[in-house]
C-alpha cells in the first residue's frame, strides 16, 4: 500500500512539473512575465526548467527518487516564496492556479521524503560522515 501511494505521489508531482516545462522552454508570455517579475528572465526560467526536468527524471529512478524529491521540494519552496513575497497568489488572472500547483508539488515531495525518512536519514548521515572525515 505504501509503495503504491508513493508511486501516485511521484507520478502526480512529476506530471505537474512536466506540464509546466512546455511554458518555460517555449518562453510563453506567462512564464516570461513571472521570471521578469522575479528579475531572473531568461536564465532563471531556463535553469528552473532544467532543474525541474532533472527532478522529474530522478523521481522515477528508484535509487534517485529521494534526490528528485529534495530537488523538487527545494524548487517549489522557491516558487511558493516567489508567489508570497513578489508575485502574489494570483498571477495574471490565473485564479491562483500556479500557486496551488506549486503547493501541491511541494506537499507531495515532502510527503515522499517523510514516508522514506529512514532512507533520508541514512543518506544524511552517510553524507555527513564522508564530508567530515
Amino acid at each position: 500500500m505504501k509503495l503504491n501511494f508513493l508511486l501516485v505521489l511521484r507520478i502526480i508531482a512529476a506530471a505537474i512539473l512536466l506540464q509546466t516545462l512546455y511554458f518555460k522552454f517555449t518562453a510563453a508570455p506567462e512564464s516570461q512575465f513571472i521570471f521578469q517579475s522575479l528579475g531572473v528572465e531568461p536564465w532563471g526560467r531556463i535553469l528552473t526548467g532544467l532543474l525541474e526536468l532533472v527532478a522529474c527524471i530522478f523521481l522515477f529512478i528508484p535509487s534517485m527518487q529521494i534526490f528528485g524529491a529534495i530537488l523538487a521540494a527545494s524548487i517549489m519552496l522557491g516558487a511558493v516564496a516567489g508567489h508570497l513575497f513578489v508575485l502574489g497568489i494570483v498571477v495574471q488572472d490565473d485564479g491562483g492556479l500556479l500557486f496551488l500547483l506549486a503547493c501541491i508539488v511541494l506537499a507531495f515531495n515532502l510527503m515522499i521524503l517523510f514516508m522514506q525518512k529512514t532512507k533520508v536519514m541514512e543518506l544524511f548521515f552517510k553524507m555527513k560522515k564522508s564530508c567530515c572525515q
